[in-house]
Formats: structure tokens, C-alpha cells, sequence
């Protein structure tokens, strides 16, 4: 691929999801990701400060469900607000077309104690962000702690639903599904 070509960090990310399932995590540098994408290290620096980030959306999915958040109807309950986060997210993020990537990011995750620690991580920042973005709509602090946190389940439950071989619902009806789920046992019915 020559160097001008648009996307870089989506091309580093291609690489070394490739790279990390051919060689091994442990076994794969930041120069071979780079050459491998057809890019320059520095490339790779620009957008990524190592190798553990090249496989994280850099907040894209974050600042996707807080926009999702802000967005929802005024009259929506903070659950309902997280639900159409959810379901924006499964519009413009966890398309078709990125099904097949993701499955097979996860796997590389799931087989790395490292990555599983950084999703670990950024999972607490996706969540904590869910918070202030429900606060701000004015949702009392427990409230929201609350509802992020389940939100933060539905979107586990969906997400490992939606990568699965044998499933061809999207992302967003899969969370819709899981949210249901939730509020069936009973304890969650007002959020």
C-alpha cells in the first residue's frame, strides 16, 4: 500500500490484528505492524503511543455513546437514554462490515492477559463516561452510576452476542434484547 493513503490508524489496526493472530502478540513489533500497513514507525507513534492501543477505538466508541446519551429525548429515563446510545452505536460503529473484524479482535484480546487488562480499563472509562454524560442530563449521581453500569452490561451481553459465528441480528436489536433482559429481573423497571 503506498504511504498516502487515507486511514492510517485503520490500516495499523488491520495489520496488527493480522500480524498478532499470525505471530502472537508478544512476538509482534511496532515496526513490522507499520511496515505490514505500509507506513513509516513515526506513522505509527502519531496515532498510537504502543502497540497495546492499536486494537482500541481511540474513544470513538466513548464519545459515540455520550453524543448517543446527550441526544436521546428529554423525556427518556436514564436507561432509555443509554438504550438509544446503544442503538446509535450499532448504526454508525458496530456495522456489518465490521463484524468480522471485531470477532476476531476480540479473540486476540481474549487470548492476552495485557489486552484483556487494557479493555478491562477501558471499559471503566466507557462506563465512568456514561456516568457524567447522564448527570448532565440531569439524572441524580446514584441514578447514574446505576444506569451506566447496567448500561455497561447490556453492551457487554450485546456485543459478545453480536461478534458470535451464529448470529446475524445488529448490534443495536441485540441490546435492545439484552436491555429487556435486564429490566425482567425486576430491580431495574423505573430507571
Amino acid at each position: 500500500m503506498a504511504r498516502w493513503q487515507p486511514d492510517a490508524p485503520g490500516r495499523l489496526a488491520a495489520a496488527a490484528l493480522d500480524l498478532f493472530e499470525e505471530h502472537g502478540y508478544e512476538n509482534t513489533t511496532v515496526i513490522e505492524i507499520a511496515e505490514r500497513a505500509g507506513l513509516t514507525k513515526s506513522t505509527f507513534f502519531r496515532h498510537f503511543p504502543d502497540k497495546r492501543e492499536v486494537l482500541f477505538d481511540k474513544g470513538t466508541v466513548t464519545g459515540l455513546l455520550v453524543e448517543g446519551i446527550a441526544s436521546a429525548p428529554p423525556a427518556a429515563g436514564p436507561l432509555d437514554a443509554v438504550a438509544d446510545a446503544l442503538d446509535a452505536l450499532g448504526r454508525t460503529f458496530f456495522t456489518v462490515d465490521r463484524r468480522e473484524f471485531s470477532a476476531r479482535r476480540q479473540a486476540v484480546l481474549n487470548a492476552h492477559t495485557e489486552l484483556r487488562e487494557r479493555e478491562a480499563l477501558k471499559r471503566i472509562d466507557l462506563t465512568a463516561s456514561m456516568i457524567e454524560a447522564l448527570k448532565r442530563r440531569g439524572t441524580p449521581s446514584l441514578t447514574a452510576r446505576v444506569a451506566a453500569k447496567l448500561g455497561a452490561l447490556v453492551w457487554e451481553i450485546a456485543y459478545d452476542q453480536w461478534i458470535g459465528t451464529d448470529n446475524s441480528e445488529g448490534f443495536g436489536p441485540l441490546a435492545r434484547q439484552a436491555l429487556a433482559e435486564v429490566r425482567a429481573t425486576g430491580a431495574v423497571r423505573q430507571l
